[in-house]
């Protein structure tokens, strides 16, 4: 394809969007509602191509979680779908109105940004979660995958374009282009055509689109968790929060990735991790953590002196980082110097270390005594997610549907005229 190509997509897809945003709720919904119906009813097709998708991918990829989708997965978001539908609308919310000393009108008033771009990489529950608040929220979109989840991607736009069409929406509300680099670079660089972009995936994607891209970026980041065992941490709940953390799903982006733990706690970490290790998961140690962990009876094949870079890694597979702090200040020096500003909890009973901790933690999601897993929309009522927003200027966390909203003003009269 080239640029004129290119174009006229985004041009039919901006198009669209000015008839989206004045369809009724009631509309937009009904197509979600369907759309639920036909992954349902066409989840073979769906497996068939997601199948030619993985065996195009190494098992051993941390992607290969990402990308893969079961008859479990689809009827999940065929659940998203519908919850999605019912959610309340926020576009043509009234978020402010006063009257002014003359007499002036003003409201402040939700509508959406129009046309977002997203760019993302091996997960095609993302086309669905994309399309879904897009459509409810009264936004077009476009949707740039990745080469690996190709197939599931097409075999899923499918589908949503004939719930649009069924739901006499316009299909082109929502677009797929080409799995290639000059789709990216056309997209990122669609200045008047699209009105915000989105990237989802790793550190490479997320820097390459934000340092690329001429169109406004919100930035999801990639994940870098922590998880502080402070010393009044009890070992039920430490127990059950780091595993779940760690294990439930290692390749999002809410897993954990470094634990810290007060010094106190070294003489029995290696019990209280002992679900890590029956599940695998090798432990990159400090010299500390790592003698306690051998004293412990922690396996010894699934323990490895950590390095510096270790640190600053998002694993996305079964490994995790042991670190070892001498109180909770130095667990907040080291999450602000190789946190990502995503997720980080704390595992405590004292309450000025859980005070001092959710102050002065700077992540977009803090949790005590909770896993890091509950990063998610659907957790957070939201229904699905766009992304999680890192950053501090505009959403921050979890982005569902009042997050792709932005505002204007209102204003109603009777002939003033200003001095």
């Amino acid at each position: 394809m080239n640029m004129t190509d290119y174009n006229e997509i985004f041009s039919r897809v901006r198009e669209a969007s000015r008839h989206l945003a004045v369809m009724t709720d009631e509309q937009r919904s009904n197509a979600l509602v369907i759309l639920a119906r036909l992954v349902e009813e066409n989840t073979s097709t769906l497996l068939e191509a997601n199948a030619l998708d993985l065996k195009r991918m190494d098992r051993n990829n941390p992607l290969y979680d990402r990308l893969q989708l079961t008859p479990g997965r689809l009827e999940s978001i065929a659940d998203d779908l519908r919850h999605v539908a019912r959610l309340d609308c926020p576009a043509g919310e009234e978020i402010e109105r006063r009257t002014l000393p003359n007499g002036i009108l003003l409201r402040k008033i939700r509508v959406p940004f129009g046309v977002i771009g997203v760019v993302y990489e091996a997960r095609p529950n993302v086309t669905f979660d994309v399309a879904a608040l897009c459509i409810k929220s009264g936004n077009a979109c476009i949707l740039k995958g990745g080469h690996d989840a190709d197939e599931s991607n097409r075999a899923a736009i499918a589908l949503i374009h004939r719930a649009l069409h069924e739901a006499a929406l316009p299909v082109d509300a929502v677009a797929l282009l080409p799995s290639s680099h000059e789709a990216t670079a056309a997209l990122l660089n669609a200045v008047g055509m699209v009105d915000v972009c989105i990237p989802r995936g790793g550190r490479r994607l997320i820097d390459f689109v934000r340092d690329t891209a001429r169109v406004p970026v919100i930035e999801t980041g990639a994940g870098v968790v922590h998880m502080y065992f402070d010393s009044s941490a009890r070992e039920d709940i430490a127990r059950n929060v780091v595993d779940n953390a760690k294990t439930r799903r290692v390749s999002v982006c809410n897993a954990l990735d470094s634990l810290l733990i007060h010094s106190s706690l070294l003489p029995v970490i290696a019990s209280w991790l002992r679900p890590l290790a029956e599940k695998r998961v090798e432990l990159h140690a400090d010299s500390r953590a790592l003698t306690a962990l051998r004293s412990g009876g922690y396996p010894e094949e699934l323990l490895v002196e950590a390095a510096d870079e270790d640190k600053d890694r998002e694993w996305m597979n079964m490994i995790m980082g042991v670190y070892t702090v001498d109180n909770v200040d130095e667990a907040i020096t080291h999450i602000a110097a190789h946190g990502s500003g995503h997720s980080e909890s704390i595992v405590a009973d004292d309450e000025e270390a859980v005070r001092k901790f959710t102050s002065m933690v700077d992540a977009a999601c803090v949790y005590v005594n909770l896993p890091t897993s509950f990063t998610d929309g659907g957790q957070f009522g939201l229904g699905a997610e766009i992304g999680i927003s890192t950053q501090k200027l505009g959403p921050r966390g979890p982005m569902g549907l009042r997050e792709i909203t932005t505002y204007r003003y209102l204003l109603e009269g009777n002939g003033q005229t200003r001095p």
